[in-house]
């Protein structure tokens, strides 16, 4: 795992540490030890920590004229033992949405498992957004059925089409507009 850096090819576009807005900002990063770790499974140290113990994530790129962020995870999503989703939201979520983001793109390619709790936090997030939307791109299908099941999918809008989204390919803008153009077309 420690090889599995977050996205950085965006950094010409954005980079949360160089954000005045962001939780990150001026976040310093050793680029010589890995000073982070899931399990025992040490992670690259690029990763940021926001108090989870098994979860972490970058914010690759946020846009607050457009109000949306692109957020991507690595490690195991556990409600049930650390709360992670009241974690994100009291540390991350609820400051960038004070600065006016309204729309989350989640990255969960390197979430490697789902364990649910309740559905209390992802409701209040939810409801928060108010006119924006939350969205999962590329979770694993074991993952997404877990949300599923715990009816987390009424919050956060997961597969079909958003699953087939080839963002690495994409710049931040594209991406956005596309996943946007996707959650219009459930909605309507």
């Amino acid at each position: 795992m420690h090889d599995i850096e977050p996205y950085y090819r965006w950094r010409d576009d954005y980079i949360a540490a160089e954000d005045e807005k962001s939780p990150f900002f001026e976040t310093q990063y050793s680029e010589l030890s890995f000073d982070k770790q899931i399990y025992n499974y040490y992670i690259h140290p690029q990763w940021d920590f926001f108090g989870s113990q098994t979860l972490y994530m970058k914010v690759i790129f946020a846009d607050y004229g457009l109000g949306f962020a692109i957020i991507e995870f690595i490690g195991e999503w556990n409600d049930a033992l650390y709360n992670d989703i009241m974690l994100l939201k009291r540390e991350i979520l609820e400051l960038m949405m004070d600065e006016g983001i309204n729309k989350f793109i989640l990255l969960g390619e390197n979430v490697l498992n789902f364990h649910s709790s309740d559905d209390c936090y992802y409701e209040e997030w939810f409801q928060d957004v108010e006119d924006g939307w939350i969205a999962g791109i590329n979770f694993r299908e074991h993952v997404i059925s877990e949300f599923k099941r715990n009816n987390i999918d009424y919050y956060i809008n997961f597969g079909g089409a958003l699953d087939q989204i080839n963002w690495r390919h994409l710049k931040p803008l594209q991406f956005y507009k596309i996943v946007e153009e996707q959650l219009t077309k459930r909605l309507t």
